[in-house]
């Protein structure tokens, strides 16, 4: 009997609560269409309004990375007020809406710590742009390095060498140094050979001269520096250096590598290995 009573009470508690709601929507019923009207047209207008903004951004040139997260974030904003005007069209407290929205956003803010720190780090990025889609960047950090395929509000992709994809948080990118390879046109060329102390210093800097002069990736504007680096344990260290286009860089040390060690084969120039002189003492 106790519990027929109970159930009783809590379907005249669920009917009285309806018919509330039922009295609630037929008083508001104008108020109700005159914002479903409004959501209607506000949307179009929103919709219309990110188009024109978008061609702007088009017209401008803008970083493909930079105008997309820009438009997600003008059509939030856009939204989240049309949103909060329709709220007040059938009588709902605007300010006390804002209050519970402000104090979710940080209920949610500390519980996505990680997540903000990586959408800051999105916006850092796409602000002071130390890097843009088609970089090869090397983050100095984890050792992380490739092509920069896209830079998203919480990650950026990078695409390796032998077409591996690794994603890095931004938030770890702008908190650590970044190398940026291809932030400018031409790279210096920097190469190192070892010979032997018996051979001819100046024969060998003519013909790593004469190597680097050949090779059709230098920069014919820039100077070649050729000197004498390091005087070893066992042998001398020479560098070599040469002005190269960027996108040229690795075809460029690969081919020059490989004519130095032919040409010291020809002239018979001595590249010496690790050598340790060893004396033994008998009694």
């Amino acid at each position: 009997m106790i519990l027929a009573d109970i159930n009783n009470a809590d379907v005249s508690k669920f009917e009285a609560y309806m018919d509330k709601v039922v009295e609630w929507f037929l008083d508001k019923l104008l108020q109700i269409a005159i914002m479903l009207v409004f959501l209607f047209v506000a949307f179009k207008i929103a919709k219309l309004i990110l188009k024109l903004i978008k061609r702007s951004f088009d017209k401008t040139k803008l970083d493909t990375s930079v105008s997309g997260f820009l438009l997600s974030l003008i059509k939030i904003v856009i939204y989240a007020i049309i949103i909060i005007m329709a709220a007040a069209m059938v009588g709902f407290q605007v300010t006390s809406l804002v209050t519970i929205l402000g104090t979710a956003s940080l209920a949610i803010g500390l519980a996505l710590q990680g997540s903000l720190a990586n959408f800051a780090g999105g916006v850092l990025i796409l602000i002071m742009k130390p890097f843009k889609v088609g970089d090869y960047i090397i983050e100095n950090d984890k050792k992380c390095e490739g092509t920069v395929e896209s830079i998203d509000i919480f990650y950026t992709k990078l695409r390796t060498y032998d077409n591996k994809q690794i994603v890095i948080p931004n938030g770890n990118i702008t908190n650590n140094s970044i190398t940026n390879v291809t932030a400018n046109k031409c790279r210096m060329l920097d190469l190192s050979v070892s010979i032997s102390y018996k051979q001819d210093i100046k024969v060998v800097k003519e013909l790593l001269t004469e190597i680097l002069e050949a090779s059709e990736y230098r920069l014919k504007d820039r100077a070649i520096n050729v000197f004498v680096d390091l005087l070893g344990e066992s042998s001398i260290k020479l560098g070599a250096r040469c002005w190269v286009d960027a996108e040229n860089y690795w075809n460029a040390k690969w081919e020059i590598t490989e004519a130095i060690k032919y040409s010291f084969d020809e002239h018979g120039i001595e590249i010496p290995y690790n050598q340790l002189d060893v004396n033994l003492k008998q009694d």
